[in-house]
């Protein structure tokens, strides 16, 4: 089964998108449902998908796992709930008997927008935290380098939960290698609880003037450090439309990855997710029961 870790659905013209309002990100400023994923994923031969959180409300997770019954190709869904919240444990056990609650997979913030670099490492964080890790569900990491120190300590301070980092921690690439970057997510890496997306890659190059040839040193640094069992491909589609296509984005990252192997390439496209986000085998048999 070949997954799509990570893509989005949203509607600017129902709900505020607080990231979205850069002049820049015109292009995808509309709405983006399932309906026009799935021609993408038929095309590129993708049987699965999971649905990662857009903004940081409650209502969005409980309409995503709505969206999840009723989208047999979704198979899990990344929600947000509220960390600092006292009763965050509770908000996780609701959404797990909500309309679709079975999908709920993990938990994400946009934590690089904090202003704190270290937010991830309040007392109140750390307990919701906590409580994510206790309900058996994984924590995704949205983060850049500066919030990384903080990532490292969190998945130190709770070696039994799962984690997984979103975009490679979003390395400068159009910058060029950044060996601070690379530095901090082999330490990272040294977490055996932590897996690397190598999504989102080339909304981090120039626009308009990337291939794999540029991703190559990133994806091949994150595949040195965690290894073929720990890297998960996601497409981070609809964002990776201001880059390229979804086929173009994929085919980019696939030819990264079989440059470093086929092993490697197999796993990044489906096991590895299901690893990291304990994606039952009885919902990856329905997946491909309605896809076949």
């Amino acid at each position: 089964m070949v997954i799509d870790a990570h893509q989005h659905f949203w509607d600017p013209a129902r709900a505020d998108y607080p990231w979205m309002q850069a002049p820049e990100l015109a292009p995808i400023r509309r709405a983006f449902g399932p309906d026009d994923l799935a021609p993408l994923l038929r095309a590129n031969a993708v049987d699965a998908s999971i649905l990662v959180q857009c903004r940081c409300s409650i209502e969005e997770t409980e309409e995503f796992l709505r969206l999840a019954a009723a989208t047999p190709s979704v198979i899990g869904v990344v929600g947000w709930a509220d960390l600092t919240d006292g009763a965050v444990g509770e908000t996780l056990e609701r959404l797990r008997g909500s309309p679709g609650g079975e999908r709920l997979v993990g938990i994400r913030h946009q934590v690089h927008d904090e202003p704190d670099p270290n937010w991830l490492l309040r007392d109140d964080v750390q307990r919701g935290l906590a409580a994510v890790v206790s309900h058996d569900l994984t924590y995704d990491f949205l983060v850049r380098t500066r919030e990384m120190p903080a990532v490292i300590a969190t998945a130190q301070a709770f070696p039994q939960g799962r984690f997984v980092l979103d975009h490679a921690a979003k390395p400068p690439i159009s910058a060029g290698f950044s060996r601070e970057w690379a530095d901090l997510l082999a330490a990272l890496a040294a977490c055996g609880n932590v897996w690397c997306k190598i999504s989102g890659l080339a909304t981090e190059a120039r626009w308009n003037d990337w291939d794999a040839k540029r991703l190559l040193p990133f994806v091949a640094h994150a595949a040195k450090c965690f290894g073929e069992d720990r890297l998960i491909y996601g497409s981070d589609w609809p964002v990776c439309l201001l880059a390229g296509s979804y086929g173009g984005t994929k085919g980019a990252l696939e030819e990264c990855l079989m440059t470093l192997g086929p092993n490697v390439r197999d796993k990044a496209f489906g096991a590895n997710a299901r690893r990291a986000y304990l994606i039952p085998s009885s919902l990856s048999e329905k997946v491909a029961r309605s896809a076949g």
